[in-house]
């Protein structure tokens, strides 16, 4: 049987179709990622923030696993579910404008904090950390890519570097809340400072009585007070 030859054209119309259904998958896998791969504390579901918006990503695995037995059969958007390669590609493709935009403006520090961000959306920290970088080395008192940096850090395993960036941050921004309840998580899921983790959630909430996320943060204290032997400080 002859094997069937494609021209050049129907190649580039077939890679084209392709890239086209990753595309129209990106804002769906994004919302995947942000909402399934939440840091687990216990009970209750914790995560990383960015800046002052919530952001849920952790190095969490991104590739389907098996049903257990007897479990309801995946549906075909899981069956679909990307892997690390098909994320990394789909991260490429959102950065190439601003990439592009950097060889003009290579020291633009908001286009650099914006690469970090779509790499760090879809679990590439270590080239997400690299841009978190370059936009401090413009602007080191910009808190928010140094909160991202340290979650990158932390992801990838090195929780004192993590722990070292937000208590970098706070010298320029002692009442920011996301390095506040970050800082939290990070001493206490990395570091196991339970102690650590509660004083800074209470000062987050001593800040900012009406947190938006007060109720998250309350619960992550009355959690973290229960994995501790040490006397813990109380809420004022």
């Amino acid at each position: 049987m002859n094997e069937k030859v494609q021209s050049p054209d129907q190649k580039d119309k077939d890679q084209k179709d392709k890239d086209k259904d990753r595309n129209a998958n990106w804002e769906s896998w994004q919302v995947y990622v942000m909402a399934a791969t939440c840091l687990v504390v216990g009970v209750i579901v914790g995560y990383l923030v960015r800046g002052s918006a919530p952001i849920t990503a952790t190095a969490a695995p991104v590739a389907a696993s098996q049903p257990a037995p007897g479990a309801a059969a995946p549906t075909e958007q899981q069956k679909k579910m990307p892997t690390l390669d098909d994320m990394k590609h789909m991260a490429d493709k959102q950065a190439e404008p601003l990439l592009e935009k950097l060889k003009a403006d290579p020291n633009n520090a908001d286009l650099l904090n914006q690469v970090g961000n779509i790499y760090r959306m879809t679990h590439q920290f270590q080239t997400a950390a690299t841009y978190y970088q370059k936009s401090l080395d413009v602007n080191p008192k910009n808190v928010g890519p140094r909160t991202d940096l340290a979650s990158c850090l932390y992801y990838q395993g090195d929780v004192d570097g993590a722990i070292g960036q937000l208590e970098k941050s706070l010298t320029y921004d002692p009442k920011h809340a996301g390095t506040l309840l970050n800082l939290g998580l990070i001493r206490w899921k990395g570091k196991n400072d339970a102690a650590g983790a509660i004083a800074s959630w209470q000062k987050l909430l001593k800040l900012y009585p009406n947190y938006e996320h007060k109720d998250t943060v309350e619960k992550l204290i009355a959690e973290a007070k229960t994995h501790t032997g040490k006397t813990l400080p109380q809420s004022e």
